[in-house]
C-alpha cells in the first residue's frame, strides 16, 4: 500500500512538471506574439475627447506616430487606448520602411490588422510609381492598395487610369479594371481589364483592349504589349490594322521598331486599297516594307463589284511594286483558282495591281464557260472600261466543248483574246494557226472544218465559232460528219483536262479529281 501511494505521488509530480513547462512555453509564445503598441513621438498637445469615445485621445499640431515600421505624420489625430488605431487628419503622410509613402487628407489606420484607408487627394508613392485616387484601402502587411473610385498610375513611361484598381507594390504590378485608359507619347490605350508591370513597363492584356500607336491600331483580348519597345504578343481575336491594311490571327507577334512579325492560326491579311484578302495558317510579314508571306492552306481573295476570285496555293506572297501603293501578289506551287466566269490551275502565278494583270506560269490551264485555254504562259488583264484581255504565249490551245465528244479547237503559237460580259468574244492567232470546228447549217452539224493559216481572227457567238478571217490564204477541208474518224476530231496535242477544273470556291484546294458523267461518256465513245 505504501509503495503504490509513493508511485502515484511520483506520477502526479511528473505531470505537474510537464504542465509547468507547457505554461512557460505558452507564456513565451504569447509574449513574442504580443503586438507592439503605437508610440506618440511628437505632438503639440494631447487631450482626452469623450465626444469621440471614452478612450479617445486627441493629438494636435505636427503629430508624429510610430508603429512597427510605420511612421505617420499629420496635423491632428485621434488615438484610442487599448488599440493600435489612429484617425489622422490634415496633410497625412504614412511612411513604411522608406519604400512606400502614402499621402491624403485623411487616413484611418488600424495597426491591429495592418490596414489603412486614405481619403481625398490620395497619393501612394513607391520607388518608381505614383498612384493618385480619391479613396484607397491599403494592406500594410501585404503592401497592396485597392481603389474603386477611379485612380491614375504614373511612372517614367506611362500614365494609366481605371475605375477600379489593385496595386501590388512589392510585385511592381497593377491590376486595372473597368474603363481602363493609358497613354504616353507613342500610344493610347482603351481596355476593359489590364495588368501592368511598373518595373518593365509591359502591359498584360486580359480583356478587350485597343492600342493605337503611331502606325497601327492593335486589338486583342489576351497577350502583352511592351510600352517601351512597341513589341506585342497578341492572342484571342488579335488584329493589327491601319487605313490600308488589316492583319487578323489567333496569335500575332509584332514589333513596332522593325516592323517584323508573324501570325499563326486563321490568318487574314486584307489590303483595302487593292481589294485583296489573303488567308492561311501561318504568316510572316514586315509592316515597314509591306511584305507578307502566307503558307499552309493559303487562299487569296480578290473582290470587286463584278465578281470575286478565290485562289489557293502552297504559298502566297505580297510585296510592294516600284510604284507607291501598288503591289505584286505571287502564288506558287499547286495554284488553283475559281471565279464564277473563269477557273484554272497552274504551278505559279503573279498579280500586278498597278495594271490589274495576272500572269499564269508553268502548265497553266484556264476554263471559261465551255472553253479550255492553255499555253506556256497565260496573262489576263482586267480593264474597267474596255473588254478584259487574254494573252496566250507559246503552244497556245483553246478547246471548246460543244457537245459530248465534239470539241471546237484553235491552236497556234500566240493568241490574244477579248472577253465581253464574261464570255470570249474574239481571238487572234499569230503564228502556226490551226482551227478545227464543227460547221453548221442553222442548228444542224454538216461536217468538221479543219483549216491552217499563219494568222487567224476568230469571232465567237454564244460560245461557238461564228466567223473566221484568215489573214493569209488558208489550207483546209470540210469533212462530212459521217466520214469522221476519232483521229479526225482532234488536233495534235489535244488534251481535255476537265478533271482538274475547280467547280466552286470550296474546290480550290488540291483533291483527287472526280470523273464526270460527261467524261465517262467521252471515254466510252473513244474506246
Amino acid at each position: 500500500m505504501h509503495s503504490s501511494f509513493f508511485n502515484i505521488r511520483r506520477i502526479l509530480g511528473f505531470l505537474k512538471l510537464k504542465i509547468f513547462f507547457v505554461l512557460i512555453l505558452i507564456s513565451s509564445i504569447s509574449f513574442s506574439q504580443e503586438k507592439k503598441k503605437i508610440e506618440i513621438l511628437r505632438a503639440g498637445s494631447l487631450e482626452a475627447d469623450e465626444k469621440i469615445a471614452a478612450n479617445a485621445q486627441r493629438l494636435i499640431d505636427t503629430v508624429l506616430i510610430r508603429h512597427n515600421d510605420i511612421l505617420l505624420y499629420c496635423d491632428s489625430a485621434y488615438t484610442y487606448t487599448g488599440t493600435n488605431r489612429v484617425d489622422a487628419f490634415g496633410n497625412v503622410h504614412v511612411n513604411q520602411g522608406d519604400t512606400m509613402h502614402l499621402y491624403a487628407n485623411k487616413v484611418f489606420y488600424n495597426g491591429d490588422i495592418s490596414f489603412a484607408r486614405a481619403i481625398k487627394n490620395v497619393r501612394l508613392e513607391s520607388k518608381t510609381t505614383t498612384l493618385f485616387t480619391d479613396t484607397l484601402d491599403y494592406d500594410l502587411e501585404a503592401k497592396i492598395g485597392y481603389y474603386n473610385t477611379s485612380g491614375t498610375i504614373v511612372d517614367s513611361t506611362n500614365t494609366l487610369t481605371s475605375t477600379v484598381g489593385k496595386y501590388f507594390v512589392d510585385d511592381n504590378l497593377v491590376h486595372f479594371y473597368t474603363d481602363v485608359e493609358g497613354f504616353n507619347e507613342n500610344y493610347t490605350l482603351h481596355s476593359d481589364t489590364l495588368f501592368y508591370n511598373t518595373e518593365t513597363s509591359r502591359m498584360f492584356i486580359v480583356g478587350p483592349t485597343t492600342i493605337r500607336d503611331s502606325a497601327n491600331t492593335i486589338y486583342a483580348e489576351d497577350g502583352w504589349y511592351d510600352t517601351k519597345t512597341g513589341e506585342a504578343e497578341l492572342k484571342e481575336n488579335a488584329s493589327v490594322f491601319n487605313d490600308k491594311q488589316l492583319l487578323k490571327a489567333n496569335y500575332i507577334k509584332y514589333n513596332e521598331e522593325d516592323g517584323n512579325g508573324n501570325a499563326v492560326g486563321s490568318v487574314q491579311i486584307e489590303d483595302f486599297e487593292n481589294k485583296i484578302i489573303v488567308k492561311g495558317i501561318n504568316a510572316i510579314y514586315n509592316e515597314s516594307i509591306e511584305m507578307a508571306t502566307v503558307s499552309d492552306s493559303a487562299v487569296l481573295i480578290m473582290y470587286s463589284e463584278k465578281d470575286t476570285l478565290f485562289m489557293h496555293a502552297d504559298t502566297l506572297r505580297s510585296a510592294p511594286d516600284t510604284i507607291e501603293g501598288e503591289k505584286i501578289i505571287t502564288a506558287f506551287y499547286g495554284v488553283r483558282f475559281y471565279r464564277s466566269d473563269f477557273q484554272g490551275v497552274c504551278d505559279s502565278l503573279a498579280y500586278f495591281t498597278k495594271d490589274s494583270v495576272i500572269q499564269f506560269h508553268y502548265n497553266p490551264v484556264i476554263w471559261s464557260e465551255i472553253h479550255q485555254l492553255s499555253a506556256d504562259l497565260i496573262a489576263m488583264k482586267q480593264n474597267s472600261d474596255t473588254p478584259d484581255e487574254l494573252h496566250l504565249t507559246n503552244n497556245s490551245f483553246i478547246i471548246s466543248n460543244q457537245d459530248s465528244g465534239k470539241f471546237d479547237q484553235i491552236k497556234g503559237k500566240n493568241m490574244i483574246g477579248y472577253i465581253v460580259e464574261n464570255e470570249i468574244n474574239n481571238i487572234t492567232v499569230d503564228g502556226n494557226g490551226q482551227t478545227l470546228y464543227y460547221a453548221r447549217e442553222e442548228e444542224n452539224i454538216i461536217g468538221l472544218n479543219r483549216s491552217e493559216s499563219s494568222k487567224i481572227s476568230i469571232q465567237f457567238k454564244e460560245g461557238k465559232i461564228h466567223r473566221i478571217v484568215f489573214f493569209k490564204a488558208p489550207q483546209g477541208q470540210l469533212k462530212p460528219i459521217l466520214e469522221l474518224t476519232e483521229k479526225d476530231k482532234k488536233l495534235s496535242d489535244f488534251d481535255w483536262k476537265i478533271k482538274l477544273r475547280p467547280i466552286s470556291k470550296h474546290d480550290i484546294f488540291k483533291r483527287e479529281p472526280a470523273e464526270s458523267e460527261e467524261e465517262k461518256e467521252l471515254e466510252a465513245i473513244e474506246n
